[in-house]
């Protein structure tokens, strides 16, 4: 079946839609209907012969029109208000939770919240003051600290712009072993990202140090030969988050 891959402001995943016959290329805007609504995405894999992978695939409505791209500038001026008027609500109520961004979808029958908090937090009243304020449906939905910094974006370390910002189209289990078996320095400041997460490019080498799909053991000199005290406990809990525990 020919698909096409589109992303999504608010999401690191790649979709796939049917073309219905639309000629599109790389790189072209389009307008799709989503679970959060009629949204506009970008053309991220040009239409090839692919496997659904759904039964289901939804239609690609269109290429933006200059109406759309109207509507999406005036809901971006828009989104900017609805944060600052959504954090002084989310003050008033004391609620323990960090707004990230907002969105509203293309025909402005959703207004999307995104925050991030340590556990559930009872957001109706905030829910009826905003509905209340812009008189659209409400949504407030809660994201982790890695789609948090993908959507917030910045540079890394490394100098260059966040992996998951710029390329990545999803998120991989990181974990301590990567970090021995490459042999790299147990110093969390320095394998944590911007997100207080494993960096993510500490899984792009390890295929490197694999024999037949087994981690090489490190020599026995190597935690010895640290020039810099190892908080192992700092570390355990780093590895902890990154596997929900």
């Amino acid at each position: 079946m020919i698909l096409v891959g589109v992303k999504f402001k608010s999401s690191v995943k790649i979709y796939f839609f049917d073309p219905d016959n639309i000629e599109l290329t790389r790189g072209d805007l389009v307008v799709a209907e989503t679970e959060r609504g009629l949204t506009v995405g970008r053309v991220i894999i040009p239409p090839k012969e692919t496997t659904p992978p759904t039964p289901e695939v939804k239609k690609i409505l269109r290429k933006v029109t200059e109406d759309d791209l109207d509507s999406l500038n005036k809901n971006f001026e828009d989104e900017k208000i609805a944060f600052k008027t959504c954090l002084q609500y989310i003050e008033k109520h004391s609620l323990p939770m960090k707004l990230i961004s907002c969105e509203y979808t293309l025909d402005r029958n959703k207004l999307i919240f995104y925050f991030t908090a340590d556990g559930r937090i009872d957001f109706r009243e905030l829910v009826k003051d905003l509905a209340r304020v812009f008189k659209t449906r409400i949504e407030m939905r809660q994201i982790g600290v890695r789609d948090a910094a993908k959507q917030c974006g910045g540079i890394a370390s490394c100098g260059r712009e966040l992996c998951c910002s710029s390329f990545l189209s999803g998120f991989n289990p990181i974990s301590i072993k990567m970090i021995r078996v490459q042999f790299l320095p147990l110093n969390p400041s320095k394998l944590s990202g911007m997100c207080g997460r494993l960096l993510c490019c500490l899984s792009y080498e390890v295929a490197n140090y694999l024999e037949d799909g087994d981690l090489y053991q490190k020599p026995a000199s190597y935690l010895s030969s640290l020039d810099e005290p190892v908080d192992l406990d700092t570390l355990n809990k780093l590895d902890e988050k990154e596997n929900g525990k």
